[in-house]
Order: structure tokens, then C-alpha cells, then sequence
């Protein structure tokens, strides 16, 4: 399989909600009743106010994940400081899970982060999501505690950075 990242287009707008809504789901963080799903399926939204970028098996053009890249001053950015860009909403297809989807898309988001001037990218992550933790600590992300924050109940999110050069 061969994977390219790229900018989504509108007509694949649907189908990144729902790969990352069952993402979401298969990983265990839409167990509280916080409506979130809706907000992880309104890629329109998203895609106005950030950038949704999408992994495609250039074979099939298959989607097997998706990430959202904001700059701080976005609805969607959380953590992001003056001098830092964020990605939210990284999903990758369950079925893809384990073949480098996700590193993929999280290195074009520190591309973009570097081309635009920043000094960092920050992202915050479910404490329970072992795998997502994983991949960030050794893409060179580093735990932020005093930015940890609980935006809704039982749902503890860990902050991380990594400074770009």
C-alpha cells in the first residue's frame, strides 16, 4: 500500500466524519454522553476554520484517516499559543490501525506547522489512549501538565509539545 497525505475535498467531507466517529468509537472516547460525535462528524465546520487533511491508499483512493491543522485564534484550537500550531480530531480507519497512517499525518502537520513559523505544535490527547500517546512521545512530543484540562466530565485530556526546529 502506498500512502499520500493530502488536502480533503468537499466530496469526502461525509466519509471523514464517519472514519473518525468510528475511530473515535473503536478507541472508547465517545462512551460519555457528550455529543462530541456530532462535532467530530462536522468536517464542513472544521474545514472552514482549519485545514482537514486526509491519508489516501493511492491504489484505491481509499481513505484511511484524516487530521484536522489549526493555527491558535481557530474555533477549533485549544491549546495553541502565539508561537505554536495544533492538530485536533487525528483519526485513522480501524481497519488501517498499526501501518503508519497516523505518523504520517502528524508529520505533515509538523511540515506545516514549521512552513508557517511556528516554534511548536501542541496537541492534547485522552489519558486512557495508550496507542496515541505512544505515537506522539516517539515522534519527539513531550508531556505539558499545567496544560492538561478537563473540558467535559471524565474526560481528562493530556497536553503534549514538541518543539520544532
Amino acid at each position: 500500500m502506498i500512502v499520500a497525505v493530502r488536502l480533503a475535498v468537499p466530496g469526502e467531507y461525509a466519509e471523514i466524519g464517519r472514519l473518525t466517529v468510528a475511530a473515535y468509537t473503536e478507541s472508547g472516547q465517545l462512551g460519555a454522553a457528550t455529543g462530541y460525535e456530532r462535532v467530530l462528524a462536522d468536517v464542513v465546520s472544521r474545514a472552514a476554520d482549519g485545514t482537514v487533511l486526509v491519508a489516501v491508499d493511492t491504489r484505491t483512493d481509499r481513505l484511511l484517516g484524516s487530521v484536522t491543522f489549526v493555527l491558535p485564534g481557530s474555533r477549533y484550537a485549544e491549546l495553541a499559543g502565539p508561537d505554536e500550531a495544533e492538530f485536533r480530531m487525528l483519526a485513522v480507519d480501524p481497519a488501517a490501525q498499526g501501518l503508519g497512517v497516523g505518523r504520517l499525518l502528524v508529520d505533515e502537520c509538523l511540515r506545516r506547522a514549521a512552513e508557517a513559523g511556528r516554534g511548536a505544535v501542541v496537541i492534547c490527547c485522552r489519558d486512557f489512549v495508550v496507542s496515541a500517546q505512544r505515537l506522539y512521545t516517539s515522534m519527539g512530543f513531550h508531556r505539558i501538565p499545567e496544560r492538561d484540562w478537563v473540558p467535559a466530565p471524565e474526560v481528562n485530556l493530556l497536553a503534549l509539545r514538541k518543539p520544532l526546529p
